[in-house]
């Protein structure tokens, strides 16, 4: 019987197809349906929070200024003979810093002692004659009058006498204001005259600056509103004083780095700036190799009490919301992911300090959280335990070089 072409494709086509479904219909029964089928809750790595006492620090900006400052005046005009330091050079208290010329002072030094001296002669003939005059009256040698006159005379020698010792002694400022010293210890700077130049007394201008430098001030600033709130927390007792009154305070240099020694605080303004808000501290650094000069600008870090319940939660663990909100996610009782809205306060190394939002004992996970949403089911590990996420990635390099 002779069949048609058609015919013969038909038969084919049916065969191929019946072989297809009964390739797919004895297919691997392992493979999972769908996507998602078979799979069970997501582990994620969690961190069981728990109070401890964490110091409160606070990071203050700041700038150094001398312990003492100097400002050299004239207190004589004249002119400038001498300039006895090197700039930039320690000076001692007391050293002989200019030299202004003192020939017209030692003249009127001169001129008063001598007058001194002559009124001291007067004194001896007014003494002598008011005595003799002392003893006269009583025969009626002398007239009273004449008595009286000669104890007047002596009380009147004796005051020129005075006021010649007083000129004295000015004379003798005056001379000696001739060398300008240093009233301090500490480093010089520039001069701003040099010698042959006209100075007066009390001017404007200063000559040099003194300044000492060991030990140096820290002033930094910290606005009224934390520190009213510091207080406050200090006599509720949510913080407890450290360090009794000396508050040890350390130093940030400009370039990042961390001054050597550490510095105290010494005192508080007691006035806010009514432009800033803020209130001026005042910290007390000792600066033996002069490293901090006057007008750095540095950080200051105070440890201002400590917090005896603080709660600490890993940076990784924090995200912010929609709305910049500080949030975490916290594996509750029964195996599910919650979001929690937290406050946080200073940063402590690698982990925020949390002030509201958890208690001790909640489970917050610090892994997985790219795979859990709010309201899912999962597998929490506590991290470090054997089975958990961070533990099997760190003993991983280890068991491939087993191998």
């Amino acid at each position: 019987m002779h069949r048609t072409p058609s015919l013969r494709y038909n038969v084919l086509t049916m065969v191929v197809v019946g072989a297809f479904l009964s390739s797919a219909c004895s297919g691997d029964k392992s493979q999972p349906a769908g996507p998602g089928a078979g799979q069970g809750a997501p582990a994620v790595t969690v961190v069981s929070v728990r109070t401890e006492a964490v110091p409160l620090t606070s990071e203050l900006p700041g700038r150094t200024a001398p312990y003492l400052i100097a400002e050299l005046r004239p207190q004589v005009g004249g002119i400038v003979k001498q300039r006895l330091f090197t700039e930039g050079s320690e000076v001692k208290a007391g050293q002989v810093l200019y030299q202004i010329d003192p020939a017209t002072y030692q003249a009127a030094y001169d001129s008063a002692k001598a007058n001194l001296a002559r009124a001291e002669a007067n004194v001896h003939a007014a003494r002598l004659k008011a005595e003799r005059y002392a003893q006269l009256v009583g025969i009626e040698a002398v007239s009273r009058q004449a008595n009286d006159d000669a104890a007047a005379e002596l009380k009147q020698v004796q005051a020129e006498v005075a006021s010649a010792k007083a000129a004295v002694d000015k004379a003798k400022i005056d001379l000696e204001f001739t060398r300008v010293n240093s009233p301090i210890s500490g480093r010089i700077g520039r001069s701003t005259v040099t010698p042959g130049a006209l100075v007066t007394a009390n001017q404007a201008a200063a000559l040099a600056t003194v300044q000492k430098l060991d030990p140096i001030y820290v002033d930094v600033t910290q606005s009224s509103a934390e520190l009213l709130k510091l207080r406050r927390d200090l006599a509720d007792g949510r913080l407890k004083r450290v360090g009794g009154d000396a508050v040890p305070v350390s130093l940030v240099l400009e370039d990042g780095s961390l001054y050597g020694s550490e510095g105290k605080l010494e005192f508080s303004e007691i006035t806010v700036d009514q432009g800033t808000g803020s209130v001026t501290l005042r910290a007390v650094f000792p600066n033996p190799k002069g490293d901090l000069l006057p007008g750095m600008y540095v950080r200051a870090r105070l440890s201002q009490g400590v917090n005896s319940d603080a709660i600490l939660v890993p940076h990784a663990a924090l995200s912010r919301d929609a709305r910049g909100n500080a949030t975490v996610m916290v594996v509750n009782g029964e195996s599910k992911v919650e979001s929690r809205i937290v406050t946080t306060g200073q940063s402590q190394g690698d982990a925020w300090v949390v002030t509201q939002g958890l208690s001790a004992g909640d489970r917050v996970i610090v892994e997985g959280l790219q795979k859990v949403r709010p309201g899912a089911a999962v597998q929490a590990e506590e991290a470090g335990a054997a089975g958990s996420p961070a533990t099997a990635a760190a003993a991983a390099p280890a068991a491939a070089a087993a191998k």
